[in-house]
């Protein structure tokens, strides 16, 4: 499954995902965004592994942004943006 979405300024945040048992599995995040560290990345994969598909898009943000470190910068997304690509991956469209 894939969802994209393209922020306000510009920038596309695509989620690719599997579904197993209602949970998201194999998570992969990309698109032309930038974050500092580099690490950060695999910290919203991993926030994102293994969430109930059920799960809303605030508890999806909640999620990403208990798994940031306090240092971590977002350049170009947020994990609202993270949120609404999971979203339309699910088939959830909320815009």
């Amino acid at each position: 499954m894939r969802g994209d979405y393209k922020t306000v300024g510009g920038k596309l945040v695509t989620v690719d995902f599997e579904l197993q048992d209602g949970r998201l599995r194999n998570v992969q995040v990309s698109g032309d965004f930038f974050l500092y560290p580099e690490e950060a990345l695999a910290d919203i994969r991993d926030a994102l592994e293994g969430l109930p598909e059920s799960a809303s898009p605030g508890e999806i943000v909640l999620r990403i942004e208990e798994s940031l470190a306090p240092d971590a910068a977002l350049v170009g997304f947020s994990p609202e943006a993270v949120a609404l690509a999971v979203e339309r991956g699910l088939g959830r469209d909320n815009e």
